[in-house]
């Protein structure tokens, strides 16, 4: 029986999903662990491959849009299936009118964040029935984005002459991006797949055998003509237009979640200036002393603050409802602003973490995180969060809290300030830092004896270890 494929909720916050790239094309034989497209979820971008095999009988959703969470986008079973029902079924709510479906069996969809959840039924498409016909895929799962690619997953086949979709050469997805990623052509391989298909075993065979990788095509530069050779000079500034933009789908997130922060939540704010001389001559000692790797900054102020959480648990809360949560667990959000919003990766017990892993966890998850790469559970589920905007030469700002947080800490620059010392005028390193507090969850004087404690260690840094 034919399979309907519908948009996942690939994270527990998502709403819709945006098609970027499929992988397969209608009318393709897909396996089980092929990769079928890339989606745009509120957090990250994920990568889904296929549960079985069949072929894509029918796709209903174009890439580059953008459909409701359960949306039907798809549909694969066997070669000639009569799929004229599902047509129906797309068509009639799309239309808005109910119709009466034959029973089709549904492939299950695996969610990162929602284990054992049965498959929401079709949406309308996205697609207008008279809109060109897109690219599809088939049974959906969602991969964990790797940082090598693993068994079943393939990127397009870029070769002169072909195609990932309609290439001569027979080849699973799979086979064809391994053979892109070791500069191999599919066709310089045999394949002992069905009818001869180029299978995974066939180009690890050819990558172990040494087969010599293709010479890349040059690029040929194109002569501008004398009218385009002027308008590629300088011209000023550009000019402003009116316009309307496409929100991400991080965009949209954000602003949801931004509404029912600072409308519920009672904020109130403390700042606190802080002398960063100690802090930053011992930061040069130990990475004078590190072969590889530097300790920034921003992760002595992550571990200073984990460690002044440990001591203030009140701090280390959330309001849920009509109850506080103390976490047992110290958790810290790491702000990551990336190009069409903010993400904050979670770095997990950092107070039981030394400043060499916690440099390492904290240089890796905000890498993924630019690369919109994070799993749900790296960025969900901080006790406390960390904006620092020090580098872009901001003194001073307040943060929103991220519920079900009770706080967050805004981090601005430390620039030479002359201060008193001992009744004379002296140049210091200052940085002042705010912290946002829900007023349910804590008072002014617990939030200030926290923010006392975190001045103390930074100033004296013998505080972290005693």
């Amino acid at each position: 029986m034919a399979t309907k494929i519908v948009m996942a909720q690939l994270s527990p916050t998502m709403e819709e999903g945006k098609l970027l790239e499929w992988k397969v094309a209608e009318g393709d034989t897909i396996e089980a662990s092929d990769l079928l497209a890339e989606i745009e979820t509120d957090k990250a971008n994920m990568d889904i491959e296929a549960l079985g095999g069949g072929v894509v009988l029918k796709i209903l959703v174009q890439a580059g849009e953008t459909v409701p969470v359960g949306a039907l986008i798809g549909i694969i079973g066997e070669e000639g299936e009569d799929i004229s029902s599902l047509l129906a079924e797309a068509e009639a709510a799309a239309s808005g009118t109910p119709v009466e479906a034959e029973p089709v069996e549904s492939a299950p969809v695996e969610s990162p964040s929602v284990a054992e959840e049965p498959v929401v039924p079709p949406a309308p498409p996205a697609t207008p029935p008279d809109a060109p016909e897109p690219v599809a895929p088939a049974p959906l799962a969602p991969v964990s984005p790797p940082v090598e690619p693993p068994p079943g997953v393939e990127l397009p086949h870029s070769h002169a002459g072909e195609s990932s979709v309609t290439g001569t050469v027979k080849a699973s997805p799979v086979a064809r991006r391994m053979a892109d990623e070791a500069g191999l052509r599919v066709s310089d391989i045999p394949g002992s797949g069905p009818g001869g298909r180029v299978v995974k075993r066939d180009v690890e065979a050819a990558i172990f055998a040494g087969v010599p990788a293709s010479a890349p095509t040059p690029p040929t530069a194109a002569v501008p003509a004398p009218a385009q050779a002027a308008a590629a000079l300088p011209a000023g500034p550009p000019r402003l237009v009116d316009e309307t933009l496409e929100p991400s789908q991080m965009r949209k997130a954000i602003a949801r979640r931004l509404v029912t922060s600072i409308g519920p939540v009672p904020h109130f704010f403390l700042t606190i200036e802080v002398d960063m001389g100690r802090i930053l001559e011992l930061r040069k000692a130990m990475n004078g002393r590190l072969e590889s790797g530097k300790i920034g900054v921003n992760d002595i102020l992550v571990k200073v603050t984990a460690e002044a959480l440990a001591r203030h648990p009140e701090i280390n809360a959330s309001w849920q409802g009509d109850t506080i949560r103390r976490h047992g667990s110290v958790d810290i959000g790491i702000a990551v602003a990336i190009e069409d919003g903010l993400i904050t990766p979670v770095l997990r017990g950092a107070d039981r973490k030394g400043l060499l892993q916690i440099t390492t966890e904290a240089s890796e998850l905000v890498g993924r995180a630019r690369e919109k790469r994070l799993l749900p559970e790296e960025y969900q589920g901080a006790t406390f969060s960390v904006s620092n905007l020090g580098m872009f030469d901001i003194d001073q700002f307040t943060a929103i809290i991220n519920p079900p947080e009770a706080a967050i800490l805004a981090v601005g620059s430390t620039s030479e300030k002359a201060v008193v010392v001992d009744g004379e005028i002296t140049i210091r390193q200052r940085m002042r830092v705010t912290m946002s507090c829900d007023h349910r969850v804590i008072d002014g004087a617990s939030g200030a004896r926290f923010l006392q404690t975190f001045k103390a260690m930074i100033e004296n840094p013998l505080e972290l270890v005693l």
